[in-house]
């Protein structure tokens, strides 16, 4: 039996890999770095637990919460906060509240949008009149920006939609496409005309699937994931820590050079950064190649900063900040750590996490960046205090971008590799960035790696 091969050690990847050893089937695991787990990475730092990459998981998607009860961890999932949930929008260089009720840039209720001072009278205006829109057709795919600015005009797009989808995909809305971004709220403009309205005749049915936390984590943070995994793999997985150079077609399957080395296999799942799958394929397959590399990346970067809780003064409290694109320097986001979850830092201690963008900024040191980070804390929080520690940590080249188009180009992908059964692709490229739709598309990999065994 020749073993499947996973090109990929993030967590669609190990997701992938358990399915298939679980199921008995021997596969071997691929990953260039000397750590598993993609960015998904806890460190102990002092008494702090720190993520340097996501901390948690949008709580409504199930396939993560499923995953982690398989392998045993259920007793430690704990969710956010949320009786603490405010997210602050720095307007002015005064951090504002976001409006109660708001889904994304949506309006569910009316008297908390009127006295926001976030909004100008005009937009409100606005998002009053944007209850009389007709139910509108499908047409061409559209940006998001444009998407909002129908409903709620360019304010709604400069403070509410940027920031947000800033926070979760790095990008920019007037490139990212509301049928990959926000298919839900494409639906509402297509059923009901008013996204205001679409979601308050939803409400019912949405107030049932976010009964729970709106995030979920681990107690001890989404490492030990990515550890019961490695775990669960032991017997039937064997994971090479070195570079995959190529994947070539044979008369049976395929064949994969690692280290200067060819493996031969039926299957492969190339559970990487689109841009490096097309490094890979581009001898097999060119016109695939060339779709997988039509897909960008946005890189980002993680500056965690502890602090004496007596030092930090009087923070706004809450999950954090976003700083919109329009008052932005360098600082994105910030997060307010052991507010958002509980057992992440002892007392007395404020941990902050804060998220740059710029791809200029990879190559700087560690001490630059967190001069800039501080700078503009100070600037926006007051906060002048020397941290007890910092860690920063680079992402490059690590956040898909679903650009307008982007289901046009996934078809094509699909149809590419129709033509070459046995090779799978899964991450956060296609059908979903977070944790739960890696997990999500690495599983069904594997199933369908099985199915074609049976």
């Amino acid at each position: 039996m020749r073993p499947a091969v996973i090109i990929g050690g993030g967590i669609s990847g190990l997701s992938a890999a358990y399915d298939l050893a679980r199921a008995g089937l021997p596969s071997v695991l691929i990953e260039r770095n000397s750590r598993l787990g993609g960015v998904i990475q806890t460190e102990r730092i002092g008494d702090c637990l720190v993520e340097t990459g996501p901390d948690s998981f949008l709580a409504q998607k199930p396939w993560a919460r499923e995953l982690i009860r398989e392998l045993g961890l259920g007793g430690e999932l704990i969710g956010s906060n949320d009786h603490q949930r405010v997210t602050y929008v720095l307007r002015r260089g005064r951090l504002t509240p976001l409006p109660d009720g708001l889904m994304m840039m949506v309006p569910t209720r009316i008297w908390p949008v009127v006295v926001s001072p976030l909004l100008s009278w005009r937009t409100k205006a606005l998002m009053a009149t944007e209850w009389f829109r007709r139910p509108a057709s499908a047409g061409r795919d559209r940006s998001v920006a444009e998407f909002v600015a129908e409903h709620y005009g360019q304010e709604a797009v400069d403070y509410l939609a940027e920031p947000l989808l800033a926070g979760v995909y790095g990008g920019d809305p007037a490139e990212l496409s509301v049928a990959s971004v926000l298919p839900r709220f494409l639906e509402l403009e297509r059923r009901y005309g008013s996204l205001t309205r679409g979601v308050l005749a939803a409400r019912r049915r949405l107030r049932a699937e976010r009964g729970g936390p709106l995030f979920q984590t681990l107690r001890d943070g989404l490492g030990r994931l990515v550890e019961a995994l490695v775990a669960a793999l032991e017997e039937r997985t064997r994971i090479v820590h070195a570079e995959a150079e190529a994947v070539e077609g044979t008369g049976s399957g395929f064949r994969v050079r690692v280290a200067g080395q060819w493996l031969e296999t039926a299957h492969v799942v190339l559970a990487c950064p689109a841009w490096e799958a097309a490094r890979l394929v581009r001898s097999l397959d060119g016109e695939l190649a060339a779709l997988l590399d039509s897909i960008p990346y946005t890189s980002s970067i993680t500056v965690s900063l502890g602090y004496r809780r007596t030092d930090v003064g009087q923070s706004p409290g809450g999950f954090g900040f976003l700083v919109p694109k329009r008052e932005r320097r360098r600082l994105v986001a910030c997060t307010w750590v052991g507010t958002k979850f509980s057992f992440r830092v002892p007392d007395g201690v404020a941990l902050i996490r804060c998220f740059l963008g710029d791809e200029d900024l990879l190559g700087e040191s560690d001490e630059h960046l967190e001069a800039l980070v501080k700078t503009e804390l100070e600037q926006i929080l007051g906060l002048r205090a020397r941290p007890l520690l910092v860690r920063v940590a680079r992402w490059p080249r690590s956040m898909a971008q679903y650009t307008v188009g982007h289901s046009e180009r996934l078809a094509a992908i699909r149809a590419r590799l129709a033509r070459w059964p046995g090779l799978l692709v899964a991450g956060n490229a296609y059908e979903g960035i977070g944790v739960p739709d890696c997990v999500r598309m690495g599983r069904q990999a594997a199933q369908a790696i099985l199915a074609g065994r049976r």
